[in-house]
């Protein structure tokens, strides 16, 4: 049963009641004030035995309406020098140094003056809000108990302040969603409940670990405008903790670049993206790939750029002559069927892509526009209701169980999070070795070398076959799951957002090693992002999803330099570049093009 927050029920009574929450902070901050001064902080965990420095001895100051950027890649010490400025790290680690807060000691800080500091003080926005929103509440009694643990409020008036914060947020039809459960909510509307949950009680500081990480480049957008604009309204400063040098570029004022707990640059942000001086930034920076940026090296003379009318799909695009397509929707629709009450739904419709032999395709659009659905179906996991659906000359539109056996070995797919995807009872190698079991009866020691082989091509040591996932880093088990996907050496593979979760070096590195498998093994491809900057880098045309129809569909080059549909040209618009400059250019058009939308 659904319950929902009653803003008069007696549970809330309090001794005073105030009414005005524009009087409830009790310092106020001014402009370029320092609000925080770390000296010599360090985090140190308990691991085996012995002390392990997560972060050794940083220093740096926050002033209000300051954006401090916290770079590097996973197990940097970017995080948990964060959190321990709230108290946050787990029982084994410990922090020392000094790290004060308009004057407050905030390393060794406990009990009631640390639960004053969180929420109203200093507020977090998770990297993940789905884990951090407790699911057994409504978001709306989320933001009403974070406001009345810190100030003495009527119930009514905390609802009225949690209603104007989710305005604030810019969440659509906020009295409704004040009742709605986290996984009610989309992505984007969580992150919005979390921001809108840290600024309820006007902190000083926020702390913003990987706010943009897992969203749609146009999600992504509204949150970095939304955070802008916060930052300009409350002058609170802000602690970007970051592996997207593209949100750095549009948001950060200073730069920190941090690897293996030490701080290896500092400055400002012009100077890191204008001048770095430490090799490490330097890599750190040539690794994100930069829309825009990838010449034109392939022949497109057969193929033009097709939009669809409002509503509609595109048409299928002419292919060569005498060559059998690896993949080819007609005039699909793809559901989801019925399940218990709830009805079927048409994810994908009217769906005509062609995918040739040794072909990249791009797929991009936001979460739910249908692209992972079209993934889904194409490795007959969903089905097909109305059109065709064609693998490798083979119709499968309508095939039972027992007749997809065969068409399994000429189809791979990499899954978006490998974590999940490998069986965590088995050591990799197994995984890697299960399909050539199955379908090709090998075993022994011809499985073993075929195994090793492939760990060779996808360049992870022989001997990491014996391990499980859990003891893997996040790009060694992407790794894992491409040389899965290879062993039966399939003639099309279906890549869903495979490098979405990684660090920016790590996914620079899997991205190339993708680039070079599919030209050695000369597979087609079905490249499924919202990363329109990676799928640039890999694919020879792109085609663009929306609300389940494929709106515009052509050559790389024409699609990043001259979309033509207009959903196409808010989701180049939307992509952050690392360049200061550039994305300063790009937010004002961005922001000009939303207003045209609007209006």
């Amino acid at each position: 049963m659904t319950e929902t927050f009653d803003s008069t029920s007696s549970d809330f009574a309090t001794v005073d009641e105030r009414t005005n929450l524009d009087l409830l902070s009790d310092q106020q901050v001014t402009r370029g004030e320092v609000i925080l001064e770390v000296k010599d902080l360090s985090v140190n965990f308990w691991v085996n035995n012995d002390w392990f420095t997560a972060a050794n001895k940083l220093n740096y100051t926050v002033k209000a309406g300051e954006v401090l950027a916290i770079v590097g890649e996973s197990g940097s010490g970017k995080t948990q020098s964060s959190m321990s400025l709230v108290g946050l790290l787990p029982p084994n680690g410990r922090s020392s140094g000094s790290a004060k807060m308009r004057g407050t000691e905030l390393v060794g800080l406990s009990g009631t003056r640390l639960r004053e500091v969180r929420g109203k003080e200093i507020a977090v926005i998770f990297q993940e809000p789905m884990t951090a929103l407790n699911p057994l509440y409504t978001v709306g009694f989320q933001i009403v108990e974070t406001i009345r643990n810190h100030f003495i409020i009527s119930p009514h008036d905390a609802k009225e302040r949690a209603l104007e914060l989710m305005r604030l947020v810019e969440i659509p039809e906020p009295e409704v969603r004040f009742n709605s459960y986290p996984h009610q909510l989309s992505g984007g509307q969580r992150q919005r409940i979390m921001i809108a949950q840290a600024l309820s009680c006007e902190p000083a500081l926020l702390i913003a670990d990987e706010p943009t990480t897992a969203l749609d480049v146009t999600v992504q957008a509204e949150i970095l405008k939304l955070m802008n604009e916060l930052r300009r309204r409350v002058d609170a400063g802000i602690i970007l903790i970051t592996h997207d040098m593209g949100v750095v570029a549009d948001m950060a004022d200073k730069i920190i670049v941090m690897k293996d707990g030490e701080v290896v640059e500092h400055g400002t942000s012009r100077e890191i993206f204008g001048n770095p001086q430490h090799p490490y930034t330097r890599q750190l920076l040539d690794s994100v790939p930069h829309l825009g940026s990838t010449t034109e090296t392939h022949d497109h003379s057969r193929v033009t750029t097709l939009i669809a009318e409002e509503g509609t799909s595109v048409p299928l695009a002419p292919g060569p002559e005498d060559v059998t397509p690896a993949l080819l929707f007609e005039n699909a629709v793809v559901e989801y069927p019925k399940q218990g009450r709830r009805p079927a739904f048409r994810a994908a419709k009217d769906i005509n892509l062609r995918v040739d032999p040794g072909e990249v395709v791009g797929l991009v659009g936001e979460s739910g526009s249908g692209k992972t659905t079209i993934g889904r179906a194409a490795v007959a996991l969903l089905p097909v209701v109305e059109g065709s659906l064609h693998v490798n000359g083979r119709d499968i539109t309508h095939a039972k169980s027992k007749d997809l056996f065969p068409f399994r070995r000429e189809v791979g797919i990499v899954f978006q999070d490998p974590g999940s995807s490998l069986n965590p009872r088995l050591p990799v190698g197994e995984s890697i070795g299960e399909p050539l079991f199955l379908h090709e009866k090998i075993r022994g020691k011809e499985l073993s070398q075929r195994v090793e082989a492939l760990l060779d091509s996808v360049e992870l040591p022989r001997s990491m076959r014996n391990r499980y996932p859990h003891e893997l880093s996040g790009g060694q088990r992407q790794r894992i799951g491409i040389a899965r996907s290879l062993a039966l050496q399939p003639k099309l593979l279906i890549a869903d957002e495979p490098t979405s979760a990684l660090d920016v070096s790590v996914q620079a590195n899997v991205l190339k090693l993708f680039q070079n498998l599919q030209e050695e093994y000369g597979f087609a491809c079905l490249f499924i992002s919202h990363d329109l900057a990676v799928v640039e880098m890999l694919s020879t045309r792109i085609a663009v999803m929306r609300h389940g129809h494929l709106v515009e569909i052509g050559p790389t080059a024409e699609i990043v330099n001259n979309p033509q549909h207009e959903y196409t040209k808010r989701l180049i618009a939307a992509v952050p570049v690392p360049d200061p400059e550039e994305q300063r250019k790009r937010r004002e058009l961005r922001d000009q093009m939303l207003k045209d939308v609007v209006s």
